[in-house]
This record gives C-alpha cells, sequence and structure tokens, in this order.
C-alpha cells in the first residue's frame, strides 16, 4: 500500500522581502526545511534531501559566505533526512530512488548520503547545473551518484502512482512530484510554490530563473488543486503545522 510522510529537516531563518519584495526589509521569517518519503511496492523515494549537516557547524564554509549572510539554519538534532528516515527504521540504502525537485542548497544538500539510489533530476536542471557558469553548489549534487536525467513528465513507478511534472520557472529544470492513489492524491511543490499565498497572490519572489515560466506552473499547480489535489507548499510555516509529520504519514 502507498504511504507518504512528511520530514522535518530544520527551518531556515531569511529577510521576508527576499520572498515578498514589495514588503519593508528587516523582518524576519522562519520557513520549514522538508523531505518526503513514499513508500510503493516497487521501492522506497525521497523527494528532497534538505540542508548539508556539515552547513550546521560551519555554515559559510559549506554554504559560502554570501548564501550563509542570506539564510541562517535553524534545525534542532535529528532534523536532517538521515535522522529522520532512521526513526521509521529505515536506511538511506533502503531507498531505490531520490527526486530532486531543484539543486539549491536546501533541496539537495544530503544527496551524498544516498550512494545507492537512482536521482531522478529534470534535464534542464542538470545541463545548468553542469554549466561552467552557474549559481548552483557542486559540494550539494557533484558526487558519485547515478543522475538520470528526465524530460518533462515521468512516471516513476510505471503505474501513474507518483509521477515527476515540470514545474520549471524558480529554476530551468524545477520538478514537483504528484502522488495519487484510489482515494486522495497530494503535489509536493517543492519551490514552484513557497507559500499559499504564493498561489492566491502570484507574487513572486525578487529573484527568479523565468517568472513567466513560474506563473504558468503555478497555473499547472492550481489546475490540479482545483481538480482535487492536496498542494503540499514548499517552505510556508503557518500550513507546515497543519501538515502530519513522521511518523504519522499525509496517507
Amino acid at each position: 500500500m502507498l504511504r507518504v510522510y512528511a520530514l522535518s529537516c530544520g527551518s531556515l531563518e531569511f529577510d521576508r522581502r527576499l520572498f515578498f519584495p514589495a514588503e519593508a526589509p528587516g523582518t524576519p521569517l522562519v520557513a520549514p526545511v522538508s523531505s518526503y518519503l513514499v513508500v510503493h511496492a516497487k521501492g522506497k523515494l525521497v523527494f528532497d534531501t534538505g540542508i548539508s549537516c556539515d552547513a550546521l557547524a560551519d555554515p559559510a564554509g559549506r554554504l559560502g559566505k554570501r548564501v550563509a549572510s542570506l539564510f541562517a539554519i535553524r534545525s534542532g538534532a535529528a532534523e536532517d533526512v538521515v535522522s529522520q528516515l532512521a526513526a521509521l527504521a529505515i536506511r538511506p540504502d533502503d531507498i531505490r530512488y531520490v527526486v530532486n525537485s531543484h539543486f539549491h542548497f536546501d533541496h539537495c544538500g544530503c544527496n551524498a548520503s544516498f550512494p545507492r539510489a537512482q536521482f531522478l533530476v529534470q534535464r534542464a536542471e542538470l545541463a545548468i547545473a553542469r554549466a561552467e557558469r552557474n549559481r548552483y553548489n557542486a559540494k550539494d549534487w557533484d558526487h558519485p551518484l547515478e543522475y538520470r536525467e528526465v524530460d518533462g513528465e515521468h512516471d516513476v513507478f510505471g503505474d501513474g502512482s507518483v509521477v515527476c511534472i515540470p514545474t520549471y520557472g524558480h529554476t530551468p529544470g524545477h520538478q514537483s512530484l504528484r502522488v495519487r492513489t484510489d482515494k486522495s492524491e497530494i503535489v509536493l511543490t517543492g519551490d514552484a510554490c513557497y507559500f499559499c499565498r504564493t498561489l492566491k497572490e502570484r507574487r513572486l519572489p525578487a529573484r527568479a530563473f523565468d517568472k513567466a515560466q513560474m506563473l504558468a506552473s503555478l497555473d499547472r499547480l492550481e489546475a490540479l488543486e482545483k481538480g482535487g489535489a492536496k498542494l503540499i507548499f514548499g517552505h510556508d510555516p503557518e500550513f507546515w503545522k497543519s501538515v502530519p509529520q513522521g511518523p504519522q504519514p499525509l496517507f
């Protein structure tokens, strides 16, 4: 039977103006960082791997001075994907697939912890990460791992229950994950939709790879929601309070 678990991977504190440009600077926002475990009859999947544990001890050394100055890590003990999985009696080697929504540090920081998994990443995301000039940190993703390029929608297990869906715009190859059973459907939006108000108000951050694409992705997510899917927003602190977290399943 299909199961999905939300895993708490700490939080980040930053100036609200980074994501709400119209607001006055200087007001902090503490946003959750999450990962998700999908348990399918054909294998276990992790969606996003959170922040590297190395960043807790040395933020500037792991993330770089600029990123560390913008985002303060607020994570407690065992708030990392490996510890969260261990609480469910699951080891990294038990994971068959990892789906990275994209390659920002809070979504792929623990990729190296899953050396036996196949990583499903959009072709455009891998292309920009491998380009000579890019804004990604190679320490997060550039490891001897099995990266499999997917292009557009990808049915992970071949039965329509777990599907990578392209939601480009935040980055060139951002993707979300749709998980469906006979009774319910959720979409893990990643950073295609940070907050509930992002969907309602269509307010985008000051920086996005392609704002037109991001707005089109929000239209797609809204259509899925109107079709009955429950959206799980990427970094919404108020919404996160309502999300059942492991060991309790989302469904």
